[in-house]
């Protein structure tokens, strides 16, 4: 008995030798149940057991009544400060005895499993939020590793961050030695989480295995030292949740950590959106010089369109120059002839005067009257005055001259005629020649201007292995300038001698227009 509750005065008044008294025996029934209920109420509640009718056991005996009332005595005997002694007692009696007052007991003391069941309810749904936790856990893993891909595939595109001789590439493996640590520190923890995991899934199996136990010790009452070990085992797992709960603390500690990582992670984000938009501006440059390129190269082939053009026009010039040259020997000649014919002239001119003295000399004769005017004498007197000869020769000469005036007249408007056509068509090819030559002036200098901006442009940006190639490629079209300045510039050796030919050609063609006038109008 408890001393505390069942002292020594009150077990005095209680009366033992009631004999056939039932009004005593109901007191005392009544005094052991009021102190029995008042130890089970105050030290623990009793379940849904229903008290004994006092009445009954002291009138009657009855023995469930009776019972009813050593069930709640045998309770406070389990419960007092002296209940190891109590339990040794009832572990000697027999062992159909101990199942009996096992199951009394049990009765009564429904209320301890009923808390062990409480209690294995509370881990059960701990387990079950941290099954959630472990479920959100491994969601943010899954979109962390999705963006990872997505990273990854970006960074896969840049493949200039490869070059590690670049501060960009060097950047990107710094970068990606710290997300292969952080990928390394991710699955740690999702190893850790398995870990975790499992050590649950263990639990909820000790938890279901305790279970079974507990409906074992409901079954298997009389059993009471597999109850103390069942005891002991639920003390070891009251140790475990608190280890549990400890662990579920470090877990929690774990999941600030990994907040702490996800900033982190989000600052890595950023600062591969601000990689991302300098690479995307480079590659805009990039596109721009490539631009820059194919409009060189159509220049580059312009250009050797406009030579070849020019070499044609060279071949013309030389053509006409050619043609210039015949004509001119041509014209040496018809000069020559009529200077013969000038000389011829002018004796033809000093026989006419002679004919003409000799007129007149026959005239004055006639006149004074030495001979008839239609005398024979007068007659043939010019005639027997000249010689045979240079009489023939004045008449071929006459003849000779009319046909070579008419000749000269006909082959000199014909030459002319030629030759302004010809001057028209070399003015008319000298004018497009200048006008192609002003066009690739000022394309040349657009060119200079647009080679210019780019090696400024790449001056200031020159990060980029294409950056380099572009910058060599600009400079080779800008060494190639000068070679188009020497073919279109006629300050150049070669643009002069042509133009000067060009030059050349045209003043002998108005030159010798203007000597085959002089010859037509003499």
């Amino acid at each position: 008995r408890d001393p505390v509750w069942f002292s020594d005065g009150w077990l005095s008044r209680l009366k033992t030798d009631v004999d056939e008294n039932w009004r005593l025996k109901v007191h005392t029934s009544l005094s052991a149940l009021f102190m029995s209920v008042r130890y089970q109420v105050l030290t623990q509640e009793i379940s849904d057991f229903s008290l004994p009718n006092v009445s009954l056991v002291a009138e009657h005996a009855d023995p469930v009544e009776l019972g009813r009332l050593l069930q709640l005595i045998l309770g406070c005997a389990v419960r007092c400060e002296r209940k190891q002694e109590y339990i040794q007692i009832i572990m000697t009696l027999e062992e159909s005895v101990q199942h009996v007052v096992m199951t009394a007991i049990q009765e009564v003391t429904l209320e301890e499993l009923s808390d062990l069941q409480s209690e294995k309810e509370a881990l059960a749904q701990r387990c079950q939020e941290l099954d959630m936790q472990v479920a959100v856990l491994q969601e943010e893993r899954n979109s962390l590793l999705a963006e990872n891909d997505v990273l990854t595939d970006r960074t896969n595109q840049l493949d200039t961050f490869d070059d590690l001789s670049t501060p960009s590439g060097r950047k990107y493996s710094q970068l990606q030695q710290q997300l292969e640590s952080l990928q390394e520190e991710n699955f740690r923890l999702e190893a850790a989480k398995d870990d975790y995991r499992i050590h649950c899934e263990e639990l909820e199996k000790q938890l279901i295995e305790l279970q079974h136990r507990n409906d074992d010790l409901t079954s298997l009452a009389e059993e009471s030292r597999a109850l103390k070990d069942e005891l002991d085992v639920l003390r070891s797992c009251s140790d475990r949740v608190v280890m549990l709960e400890a662990s579920v603390e470090t877990y929690k500690r774990k999941l600030e950590n990994l907040g702490d990582l996800k900033r982190q992670m989000k600052l890595l984000e950023e600062n591969n959106m601000t990689y991302m938009q300098n690479t995307v501006s480079l590659e805009e440059e990039l596109r721009k010089a490539n631009a820059a390129r194919a409009q060189l190269e159509t220049y580059k082939r312009q250009v050797q369109q406009l030579h070849k053009k020019l070499s044609e026009e060279t071949r013309r010039a030389d053509t006409m120059a050619f043609e210039m040259k015949k004509l001119e020997e041509k014209h040496e000649t018809v000069m020559k002839e009529k200077e013969r014919i000038i000389i011829e002239r002018e004796s033809l001119k000093e026989i006419n005067e002679e004919l003409r003295c000799t007129q007149a000399q026959e005239r004055q004769f006639s006149q004074a009257g030495m001979f008839p005017s239609n005398s024979p004498s007068h007659e043939n007197l010019a005639a027997e005055l000249l010689p045979i000869e240079y009489r023939e020769k004045f008449i071929r000469l006459q003849h000779e001259n009319k046909m070579l005036r008419v000749q000269q007249e006909e082959s000199e408007r014909e030459r002319i005629a030629a030759l302004q056509a010809q001057l028209e068509e070399a003015d008319k090819t000298r004018s497009n020649l200048e006008t192609d030559n002003r066009l690739s002036r000022e394309r040349v200098g657009e060119l200079q201007q647009q080679v210019e901006d780019l090696q400024k442009a790449l001056q200031s940006q020159a990060t980029k292995p294409d950056d380099v190639s572009v910058s060599a490629c600009c400079n080779g079209k800008k060494q190639k300038i000068p070679l188009i300045n020497d073919v279109f510039y006629p300050g150049t050796p070669q643009g002069a001698l042509q133009h000067n030919q060009s030059f050349t050609h045209s003043h002998t063609h108005s030159h010798t227009g203007g000597d085959e006038l002089q010859c037509g109008h003499s």
